[in-house]
This record gives C-alpha cells, sequence and structure tokens, in this order.
C-alpha cells in the first residue's frame, strides 16, 4: 500500500490521530512530555520495585500504573513526544486496548510496505496528533462552591 490516504481509510475508525480526537482529548486531560526522538522507537514496559516504568531508548518514564504505560507506549513507538492522557484514570484502559488494537492492525496493514512508506505513515500519524495538541498539563477546575452565610 503506498497511498496513505488508502491506509486511513483502510484502518476507518482505528486510525489512531482519531481515536486521540475522539476519546481523549474531548474529555478533561492532562499533558505529558516524552523527551523521545521523533520516529518509530521500540518501548519496553518494565516492572520495578518502584512501580511501572515505560522504557524507551535509556529514557525511563515512570508511569502510575500499567493502564497508563499501555497507553503512553503507543504514542512512543510513534515518536509523539507530546500527548495528552486522561485525567479519569479509569478510561485509560479501554483507551489503551483501542490505541493497542489499531496499531497493530497497523502493522499489519504495512507488513508488506517499504520502510519509507511505513515512515510517511508515522509521519503523518504524528503530525496529526501534534496538531490536535496535548493541552494544558493540569486541567481546570471550574467547581463554584457557595459558601453559608452564617
Amino acid at each position: 500500500m503506498t497511498n496513505l490516504d488508502g491506509l486511513r481509510a483502510n484502518l476507518g475508525e482505528l486510525w489512531i490521530p482519531d481515536i486521540y480526537q475522539e476519546k481523549v482529548r474531548t474529555k478533561r486531560t492532562r499533558s505529558i512530555s516524552m523527551d523521545i526522538p521523533a520516529k518509530e522507537n521500540f518501548p519496553d514496559i518494565m516492572h520495578t520495585l518502584l512501580g511501572v516504568e515505560l522504557k524507551v531508548g535509556k529514557l525511563r518514564i515512570a508511569c502510575p500504573d500499567l493502564a497508563t504505560a499501555r497507553y503512553l507506549l503507543v504514542f512512543a513507538r510513534i515518536g509523539c513526544a507530546n500527548i495528552a492522557v486522561p485525567y479519569d484514570i479509569t478510561k485509560i484502559s479501554a483507551v489503551a486496548d483501542d490505541l493497542e488494537t489499531a496499531w497493530q492492525r497497523m502493522n499489519l496493514i504495512l507488513e508488506d510496505t517499504t520502510v519509507r512508506t511505513r515512515n510517511s505513515a508515522l509521519r503523518r500519524i504524528r503530525e496529526q496528533i501534534a496538531g490536535i495538541g496535548a493541552g494544558e498539563a493540569m486541567p481546570e477546575f471550574n467547581q463554584n462552591t457557595k459558601q453559608r452565610n452564617r
């Protein structure tokens, strides 16, 4: 498959930037910045005595739980340095499942393509995710409380 638009059409609802836009950025999020190269990486999830870490090259990123590590793993593979993470930890696992499924499906489609086509596809995904943005480091909490007059 040499046409990137054909790849996107073939993936349909499993296009990673669409999942990111619809299931992550529409909700309350916080941004994460990873000091990783903008290329395809081969990260690992490590279980240490201090908890779960995502290892990308020599960089280790501490994760609060396995679901967050799985979520970050997909973006680290693509080479996205700045991304949004759902603030509600109960939502991360479901989104991570969708992202991993999309990644695996894309790998199957790109299996018989050239390195150049694969790199072009990953670059397009990276650019679209960067265009969507990572949002604020911490979400706003607009909770108006009324104090009673005594």
